[in-house]
């Protein structure tokens, strides 16, 4: 008879839930077993162990017993495969809603721990889709290069306090700044010229409103990385060919007449 049934203690070690738990699916007729036993206690068959699991894996997805009982008994004809397939949506269901959660409350410890004003969400809004590719790659490369510099601890300092709205008038003024940059180079204009120059001074100018104290010979290392970095490079030259010589040959040009 062991081989074939269960006895309530039985299945309730090996599923997990108390025997009070299944006196009650009992009595409401949720979980029945289909034997008795000569001396009447209850024994579970193969099928009512099936049955059992489906309710424990439903009751651990939130479903109340009522609503476990008309998905188990719909009109008789759920075979266990379909069961399987529907437990298995709503696990997928309810693991993509946590997901969304578990992001949100990431979000929210990053911003607090770290006191930014501006979410990575809202930093890919202003920035475009190329923050994840390159704009973290920056910052982790810049930190390592720079991280015990005065001017990168200055720049950390103050861009945690920007805003969205702070943040997208950095990228306005830089955008205005290429523009200038384009506009001068595509009308024929020297990099070496008064005119590139002064718009190298805004440049630098805007580093040292925004991050941190820029001086002519630092900004002019700078502007060498868009030539010689790859990604700094592809960045100025999507926005027009020849513009990342274009803007280093200016900075450079106006350091060494600084």
């Amino acid at each position: 008879m062991t081989d074939q049934f269960q006895t309530v203690g039985q299945v309730a070690e090996a599923v997990g839930v108390t025997v009070r738990t299944l006196h009650h699916y009992d009595d409401i007729g949720l979980v029945t077993p289909s034997e008795r036993s000569f001396s009447g206690y209850r024994l579970y068959t193969r099928a009512d162990l099936e049955r059992l699991q489906h309710v424990v894996v439903y009751r651990r997805l939130g479903f109340g017993l009522e609503e476990i009982a008309t998905l188990l008994d719909g009109g008789g004809e759920v075979d266990l495969l379909t069961h399987l397939r529907r437990q298995r949506e709503t696990v997928r269901t309810k693991v993509a809603g946590l997901e969304q959660l578990v992001a949100a409350i990431d979000r929210a410890l990053e911003a607090e721990m770290n006191g930014y004003q501006i979410s990575k969400d809202e930093q890919r809004e202003i920035f475009g889709n190329s923050y994840d590719s390159n704009f973290e790659d920056y910052e982790a490369e810049a930190k390592e290069r720079w991280g015990d510099t005065d001017a990168w601890k200055e720049s950390s300092r103050r861009t945690k306090g920007y805003t969205k709205a702070q943040w997208q008038q950095v990228k306005d003024e830089g955008d205005a700044l290429n523009q200038r940059y384009v506009e001068l180079m595509q009308t024929g204009v020297p990099a070496d010229s008064i005119e590139a120059r002064e718009v190298a001074e805004e440049a630098r100018q805007q580093i040292c409103r925004w991050f941190y104290d820029c001086s002519l010979q630092m900004h002019a290392g700078i502007a060498q990385m868009y030539v010689d970095d790859p990604r700094f490079r592809q960045t100025y030259e999507d926005i027009a060919p020849g513009l990342a010589t274009y803007v280093r040959d200016a900075v450079v040009a106006h350091a060494s007449r600084g």
